[in-house]
């Protein structure tokens, strides 16, 4: 059973695994196909047939199948499922915090905030994740000793563009090969799917935050995670999109730099998410 929590309603939503994830997962037939399917050139495979204009009969079962409130979006003409997947959202549905010593939701997502012990490592359900295998770098990973993960998950009904939460500059960029597990939570208990998975992560440096390592980690399905790669960038810019899929996005802050909202800490504690808009406060600044 998947819980997250709606800020607007407050209340609690139970939400029963996917079928088709479940046998995939958690059958041997299931684990045999998923040999297949999790491999980078599937993921290809299906993103050209999605680019296709024979793609767009998907788009109206896809709205409704997700229950999509076409209403929040710009009016186009769509000319493959793609590029209906990749869609932007009308601006003023979206607003963004700028006040002062803000943290803000880089995405529509399902949030999830880890702490990092001193050892570098978060745990997630079954998984132990230690940040030097995650950025393939140990110098940079000692910089997160007792700092927060933040883990945002994208499911196919969310919008897939993704911000920079902050002012700063980009001091690295690093993209590492994987392959492409789901990142629905059932394949948490039996896959370290972040370390597992394809994924490209910025080095940000800012003058509230220090530096803050922004992951993009591609998933089941997704053709292709699509970055600008700004190298200096203020708060509220788009940073990026992910085209077809689920997808997940990881922020490590460094210790004593943010004081997240208490809904956000509580529902994490008891293993739920939340749900957060690209750009509403989900914290601040911590001061000393």
């Amino acid at each position: 059973m998947i819980k997250y929590y709606d800020r607007k309603t407050k209340k609690i939503i139970e939400e029963q695994p996917n079928k088709l994830l479940t046998f995939l997962y958690n059958s041997i037939i299931g684990r045999v196909i998923l040999k297949i399917i999790t491999r980078p050139w599937v993921s290809k495979l299906n993103g050209i047939i999605i680019n296709s204009s024979l793609s767009k009969v998907k788009i109206k079962s896809f709205i409704k199948k997700n229950n999509i409130d076409m209403s929040e979006y710009e009016m186009t003409k769509y000319y493959s499922f793609n590029d209906f997947f990749t869609r932007k959202i009308k601006t003023e549905k979206r607003p963004i915090n700028y006040k002062d010593n803000t943290v803000i939701s880089v995405a529509d997502a399902r949030l999830m905030a880890y702490k990092i012990d001193s050892n570098t490592i978060f745990k997630v359900k079954n998984s132990n994740y230690s940040i030097n295998q995650l950025l393939q770098n140990d110098n940079l990973s000692q910089k997160y000793q007792d700092g927060y993960a933040l883990v945002y998950r994208l499911t196919v009904s969310d919008y897939h563009h993704y911000l920079y939460p902050f002012d700063g500059k980009t001091i690295n960029i690093k993209k590492i090969s994987g392959i492409l597990h789901t990142v629905n939570p059932i394949a948490f208990d039996t896959h370290q799917v972040f370390i597992e998975n394809s994924r490209e992560y910025s080095v940000l440096k800012s003058k509230e935050f220090k530096t803050v390592t922004y992951i993009e980690v591609g998933a089941l399905n997704v053709g292709k995670i699509n970055n600008y790669n700004l190298s200096v960038f203020k708060k509220g810019t788009e940073k990026g999109y992910f085209s077809f899929g689920g997808s997940t996005i990881i922020l490590l802050y460094q210790k004593d730099t943010i004081k997240l909202d208490k809904d956000i800490l509580k529902n994490s504690e008891n293993n739920i998410e939340t749900i957060v808009k690209y750009g509403e406060k989900i914290g601040l600044k911590k001061t000393h």
